[in-house]
């Protein structure tokens, strides 16, 4: 017999095995045949990875979709893991706002309380992205990368075996409805000769799908801990991202906002009330004795005639001959000249002077 006549013989034993199976599923659906059930613990094996496999794909997905929201990005990252290349590293929306934040500042100028004020708030912004983008990258290796390992490798390995004793289940059904069927004693003789031979592969086969499904029970303790290192990583990013922002609020408590304006605007004070008077006394006074610069601090200061000690709060560098350079946490004495601009005062420093932003001047007692 050559490989030709081989061939074409398996192919009809194939179709043969695959009609007496569509014959035997056909019969069951209507009715018309008996079914072998499957024990209780391997249907209820069964139930547990068809339903870890639809949450772990609802979750993987999602959680996708919460590390990236754009779904161009999403494809495209998609695209690249599929043709086993590294996605180009692109900026993102937080670094992005924060550079725009950054540019502004610089063109409206460092010395205003405005583009003082933005720049520190890009500066914040790019850091937070950075945060972001450690998140993304250490939830996709330790949460993302086992939940999709599962679903495109040990579900797959359960899903052929399980389909597979599903042809197997249709073998033995036959051979039962065959040996059923048969009158003359010889082919009684070869039905049970079949049914002896499926059965015993059927069992085999429950098996084998058995001792897979089991091995659900070691996923979900695998997945638990994958799922600790999500929170760990969740926790880590929103902690960075307050002590972020925290850092930032204190940065622009030190803004008097009644200076935050152009030069040529006139800054009016609101009138505190009661309730704002006890708040912003609390507010305005450190653990140190200090008196953050207060609207109320800076307008007694711009209409008297006196001079205060005051504390440098960032460094400055001086744009010209009529300003004077900073230096953080430095002690100056600050005093109002008329006529100056109200997002200005005078400083001196031993026997040098020259006009200092107020944004950058925390008045001392």
């Amino acid at each position: 017999m050559n490989i030709m006549d081989f061939n074409v013989k398996k192919l009809a034993a194939d179709a043969g095995t695959f009609l007496s199976r569509a014959v035997q599923f056909t019969e069951e659906k209507l009715g018309q045949a008996e079914k072998t059930e499957l024990d209780a613990h391997l249907e209820n094996l069964l139930s547990k990875a068809e339903c870890t496999k639809i949450w772990t794909e609802k979750i993987m997905k999602q959680t996708e979709v919460l590390l990236q929201p754009n779904p161009n990005a999403r494809i495209e990252e998609f695209v690249y893991e599929k043709l086993d290349r590294k996605a180009p590293s692109r900026i993102n929306n937080p670094e992005l706002l924060g550079q725009y934040m950054i540019d502004a500042g610089t063109e409206f100028g460092p010395g205003t309380a405005y583009g003082n004020a933005l720049i520190k708030c890009g500066e914040t912004q790019k850091r937070i992205g950075t945060a972001d983008r450690e998140l993304i990258q250490t939830s996709a290796l330790n949460f993302l990368t086992p939940l999709r390992n599962f679903i495109e490798g040990d579900y797959k390995t359960i899903a052929k075996e399980r389909k597979l004793l599903q042809n197997k289940r249709l073998d033995l059904d036959a051979a039962k409805t065959r040996l059923k069927k048969a009158k003359a004693a010889e082919t009684r003789a070869s039905s049970e000769q079949e049914l002896r031979i499926t059965q015993s592969e059927f069992d085999r086969q429950a098996e084998i799908t058995r001792l897979l499904l089991e091995g659900i029970s070691s996923t979900h303790a695998h997945h638990l801990r994958c799922l600790n290192d999500f929170v760990e990583a969740q926790m880590t990013y929103y902690a960075q991202c307050y002590q972020y922002m925290l850092d930032l609020q204190k940065q622009l408590g030190s803004f008097p906002s009644n200076y935050h304006c152009n030069n040529n605007q006139t800054s009016v004070p609101p009138v505190p009330s009661a309730s704002s008077n006890i708040i912003g006394s609390s507010a305005l006074t450190s653990t140190s004795g200090l008196v953050m610069t207060s609207p109320s601090n800076l307008i007694d200061l711009k209409e008297g005639s006196g001079s205060r000690k005051a504390r440098v709060l960032y460094d400055y560098d001086a744009a010209n001959s009529t300003e004077l350079s900073l230096l953080a946490d430095e002690v100056i004495t600050v005093f109002s000249v008329v006529g100056m601009d109200s997002d200005w005062l005078m400083g001196e420093r031993g026997n040098q002077k020259g006009r200092v932003p107020i944004t950058y001047l925390e008045l001392l007692n």
